[in-house]
């Protein structure tokens, strides 16, 4: 067995000490790999960045290491039978995928700084926590012995995060025999009674989908912060929610995202962790795993999410529809719909998918996978007359592929939908998947048949509307942030011009209300800063608008037979 020793000496300084123990070698030399990068972020993190001084010893004397990438070592060994490996580690990251240590708390994922042998990854390894006695463990590994823990394999090890205090907060839930654990970290007053019943309502649901679970236990393990904050990971058993302010957990408005990420973290349990994209079974951890069904793994999930609260009575139909149209404002929100796939921008997660990016470029996998996958169902309800659904399709996801250990393909997905729906839905790949033709009137479309229109509004923002630009203001400045392609701004503005008057009077936070007193048929006069030059221009508006804004509302003409269709989708009366 591998074991890896924790311990620290300052919480402060944030450095934790590891020690990696390694029996039974009979080799003359051993390389040690740590992770470029986690799953559930598809970008390479370069996690050794993070580390200082490595050493190796056997026997109660240094032998040599040497590092030979970035984030790979090699310990000339001379056949000693024990090996140990020791470094530091730089814990300061208090986001979904980091780490953190000070005086309170042990946080850690270990796939930021545990190691793996190579050639033996797949024997049981065992972490040992150097922490004050009084501390609790929230894992989803098993406890075997105070403060130590079992994993049966690196891949489990790595995928088993862990909070280690003395003020952690625990309820627990049980449905169809699995327990599942609600841990809170931090200040907060959590009302344990609504948290209980709305998790089990949720949970329930998705359990009916896929029929079990992947797992005998689960964890969520929530890091609630002082701060505004919102980030969730996955992980095999488990979940790290990092979530914030504390004393608004129980606010509305918070409330409703911590449902919404505990929702989405557990729907990874089957998708993704173990319904997986076949370039990702095994992970390999050294270097980019390039897939393009990133619209399954993520946008399914994005989808379900809040689809599972409303569906369990969680949500209310109005709620998730103001979720919806939010989905919507982000993804009509610039112009990149037009120039890459979501399928291709799934391939491109490990290029720039999780940064603004240059303008109108990719498409979000979240945003658009969501609503992808959304359209999907609608369109198979409809298709099938209500007998199949995107349900359906995961189900069999989960029994073909998820339960057997078997990686899926994005051919596989597409046979499995076309299996279900018919021929007919080869077009939606085509054009959805594979293409970039707009969504808007084949959903609007699939919404009609759920008695629901999709509705579109002017931009209601002047310069968005009529000129095509989009603006950032502060008390100092008004700074360009985005134009419109073909549209007035785009052949006169530049990302990041400082706008200082608009015909002669001066911008200050009042851009808008500068131009409602304006007959804008006329056009405007702009002054503005461009690398540090003063530029004067004028800007007429065009025939058309920009920017508009969609949102998903209930027909006052639906038809019996669409509130029965609303209702079978949603569980909820028209």
């Amino acid at each position: 067995m591998i074991r890896h020793h924790i311990s620290y000496t300052n919480p402060l300084t944030h450095f934790l000490d590891i020690t990696i123990t390694i029996p039974d070698n009979n080799h003359q030399e051993l390389y040690l790999q740590l992770p470029a990068w986690r799953p559930g972020r598809y970008e390479l993190q370069h996690f050794a960045q993070k580390l200082r001084v490595v050493t190796a010893h056997a026997d109660g004397a240094a032998i040599p290491v040497r590092k030979v990438t970035k984030d790979r070592w090699l310990v000339e060994t001379n056949g000693a039978a024990q090996i140990e490996v020791r470094y530091s580690f730089y814990a300061r990251q208090m986001d979904g995928g980091g780490s953190w240590l000070d005086e309170e708390q042990l946080y850690l994922n270990g796939i930021n700084c545990l190691m793996a042998v190579e050639g033996r990854e797949q024997e049981p390894q065992q972490i040992q926590l150097a922490i004050p006695a009084d501390w609790q463990i929230a894992c989803g590994l098993p406890e075997t012995e105070p403060h130590t823990l079992q994993a049966e394999n690196y891949d489990q090890l790595v995928d088993s995060p862990l909070i280690a205090s003395a003020s952690l907060q625990k309820e627990t839930y049980t449905l169809a025999g699995i327990p599942f654990h609600i841990w809170i970290q931090g200040s907060c007053r959590p009302d344990w009674k609504r948290i209980k019943q709305d998790f089990e309502a949720f949970t329930k649901e998705q359990l009916e989908v896929f029929g079990d679970f992947p797992v005998a236990d689960y964890h969520y393990l929530n890091e609630i912060l002082p701060y505004r904050f919102y980030h969730g990971v996955e992980h095999v058993n488990s979940t790290i929610i990092t979530l914030g302010p504390g004393e608004l957990l129980m606010t509305p408005a918070l409330y409703k995202e911590f449902l919404g990420v505990s929702s989405h973290e557990l729907f990874h349990t089957w998708n993704v962790k173990q319904i997986r994209p076949k370039e990702m079974l095994p992970y390999d951890f050294t270097g980019e795993n390039y897939f393009r069904t990133g619209y399954v793994a993520e946008g399914i999930t994005t989808y379900y999410g809040d689809y599972m609260l409303v569906r369990s009575g969680v949500f209310t139909a109005a709620q998730y529809f103001d979720e919806l149209n939010t989905t919507l404002q982000r993804y009509f929100a610039d112009y990149s719909r037009n120039n890459m796939s979501v399928a291709d921008s799934s391939f491109d997660l490990w290029l720039d998918g999780y940064k603004p990016g240059i303008p109108d470029r990719k498409v979000s996998i979240y945003i658009k996978g969501a609503l992808t996958a959304m359209l999907l169902d609608l369109q198979l309800r409809r298709a099938t007359s209500n007998q199949a659904s995107l349900d359906v399709v995961m189900r069999q996801l989960w029994e073909e592929f998820g339960k057997r250990g078997i990686g899926y393909t994005e051919q596989d997905y597409e046979q499995l939908v076309l299996r279900v729906g018919g021929e007919e839905f080869r077009s939606y790949f085509d054009r959805y998947i594979n293409g970039t033709a707009p969504i808007e009137d084949a959903l609007g479309e699939a919404l009609h048949y759920m008695g629901c229109t999709l509705q579109a509004e002017e931009n209601a923002m002047i310069t968005e509307r009529l000129f095509g630009f989009k603006t950032v203001a502060d008390t100092q400045i008004t700074k360009i942030t985005a134009i419109a392609p073909d549209s007035p701004a785009s052949t006169a503005l530049s990302i990041e011009d400082e706008l200082i008057a608009v015909n002669g009077r001066k911008i200050e936070q009042n851009l808008q209300s500068l131009l409602a007193d304006t007959d804008l048929m006329q056009g405007i006069k702009l002054m503005l800063f461009r690398n540090k030059k003063l530029r004067q221009l004028r800007l007429e508006p065009s025939q058309q608008t920009y920017y508009t804004k969609y949102s998903i509302a209930k027909r006052p003409n639906a038809t019996d037979s669409e509130k029965q269709n609303f209702k079978l989708w949603l569980k909820q009366e028209f």
